[in-house]
């Protein structure tokens, strides 16, 4: 699973830089859309990059509550854009809105795990002296 969770986070990464590259190229002549857009790129990559570390750390809590309120907010700005755009379903805010939620589904999972994870640690052991 944490294989999938990490092409997840991949394709997210894929999807802003091809975001910046059509930014650079579509907004070449309008510097203050182009400066937006690209805040648009970076703040997806570090929503990728959040989720990268709570995949190589399923026991931090924290750190999957940051993912999870990350991802949700990047699945909001996805759908706000294909609203403004009039294009909701178009493939650009579609790829963002998925990849979204599928970091929102395994930052519950992971959530889920380290929960039950901390529950185990702290139950007693039976037969144990």
């Amino acid at each position: 699973m944490q294989t999938a969770d990490r092409c997840i986070a991949v394709l997210l990464v894929v999807a802003c830089l091809l975001h910046t590259y059509g930014s650079l190229l579509y907004y070449r002549n309008v510097p203050i859309t182009r400066v937006w857009a690209l805040s648009g790129s970076l703040a997806g990559l570090l929503v990728a990059a959040i989720n990268f570390l709570r995949v190589g750390r399923p026991s931090d809590h924290p750190l999957a509550w940051i993912s999870l309120v990350g991802s949700l907010g990047w699945f909001a700005v996805a759908i706000a854009i294909g609203k403004v755009t009039g294009h909701v379903l178009d493939f650009r805010p579609l790829t963002h809105m998925i990849l979204a939620a599928a970091l929102v589904a395994m930052s519950i999972r992971t959530l889920v795990m380290a929960r039950r994870a901390a529950v185990r640690r702290q139950s007693p052991r039976v037969g144990v002296p």
